[in-house]
């Protein structure tokens, strides 16, 4: 090759390298821009090496503070927050609506009765929020719940449908701090609220075909059946409320039968209160149900036989033979489940068949009764 020709390569490779420089990757040295999702730089055809942006800012964390309710303060300008309040909260701006229900909850604590009016469209966005998969967001709509359920009790009662799917599904998740607000928002439903109006709203929540639903239902029930005291039961019905135990005793999951368990207790102790302060007091006063003396004769009556021995399985501890008249022949005798007392022996009850009674073991004497 020539030097002519070899000088004239060289020329054509130094050309070829500063073309490709000049398309290289840089950094974005000014100020990013929005460009739909995408961070691109104004001039040139560079691939951007910058930040996440926001609406054309810098992505910045917000660290967001949950302030317990003891801890708000009033606020400074009453009028401007109520006339912005429902603005605010359904700003797509996610920041300025946790302002906004942190405000719903100082109004729900310090100017109770001017926030009032605002409930019925007020409690709308609050579930909105509720719902929102930002954990921060749902986290103080929750903290909000928890207050106007303190603040409004009963006047609650008509806005808790849109509230109690939602709170069942929170309490229900895998994100800890989310499920533990949403759980004391519950606790503060079934404190605040009068069960005789809240339990007919839980009660269909019971039969949910999502068994975490079902469990958070029934612990919510259990919990405030107790506060009906004897009177409520009786008005609101001990058949129904046993049923309901029975029921969930052998739902799905152990929350919903510790529950169920918990609710037998309870019903087991009003029963037999009951019982007692209607013989003390009046012998011909009537008790919750007449016809049953004993709590194993009254969920005998009032439940199938499948049903009654498990409640007597967690209420009184021993398991129950099928019913003769109503109440089982075990229990007749003492609540002997497999066998009778004669003489001060035991003696085991056989099957019979066709009326005769047949040893169940070889060489086992058969006695009928």
């Amino acid at each position: 090759m020539s030097d002519s020709a070899l000088q004239d390569l060289n020329a054509a490779q130094s050309v070829v390298l500063e073309k490709s420089k000049d398309s290289s990757v840089e950094p974005c040295s000014s100020k990013p821009v929005l460009n739909g999702n995408k961070c691109v730089k104004k001039e040139g055809n560079a691939v951007p090496a910058c930040p996440d942006v926001t609406n054309g800012c810098d992505a910045v964390v917000v660290d967001v503070e949950y302030i317990d309710s003891e801890n708000l303060t009033d606020l400074p300008d009453v009028d401007t927050s109520l006339s912005t309040l429902l603005a605010r909260l359904d700003s797509k701006d996610w920041i300025k609506t946790c302002e906004a229900l942190n405000n719903v909850r100082q109004l729900a604590i310090y100017h109770k009765q001017r926030l009032q009016e605002l409930l019925e469209p007020l409690v709308p966005l609050i579930v909105k929020s509720v719902k929102n998969p930002r954990s921060a967001l749902c986290k103080t709509a929750l903290m909000t719940c928890a207050d106007i359920f303190k603040a409004y009790g009963e006047q609650m009662v008509d806005l808790i449908d849109l509230l109690l799917m939602p709170l069942f599904l929170k309490s229900s998740q895998d994100k800890r701090f989310v499920c533990e607000a949403a759980e004391a928002a519950l606790i503060s439903m079934t404190s605040w609220i009068s069960p005789s109006v809240l339990l007919p709203k839980m009660q269909p929540y019971l039969k949910n075909r999502n068994p975490r639903i079902r469990a958070k239902a029934s612990v919510c029930f259990s919990k405030s059946v107790p506060r009906l005291g004897l009177e409520g039961i009786k008005e609101y019905g001990m058949d129904k409320l046993i049923q309901v135990a029975a029921t969930q005793l052998s739902d799905q999951l152990p929350e919903s039968r510790e529950a169920a368990r918990n609710l037998s207790l309870e019903l087991q102790a009003f029963y037999e209160k009951s019982q007692a302060s209607g013989s003390a007091e009046d012998e011909s006063a009537p008790a919750i149900s007449p016809e049953a003396e004993t709590w194993e004769a009254f969920c005998l009556s009032k439940l199938s036989t499948l049903s009654a021995q498990a409640i007597l399985r967690v209420t009184v501890g021993v398991p129950v033979a099928p019913k003769e008249g109503g109440i089982s022949a075990a229990l007749k005798e003492g609540a002997v489940p497999a066998a009778m007392k004669e003489g001060g022996i035991s003696v085991v009850v056989a099957p019979k068949e066709g009326g005769v009674p047949v040893a169940t073991k070889e060489g086992a004497a058969a006695v009928g009764c």
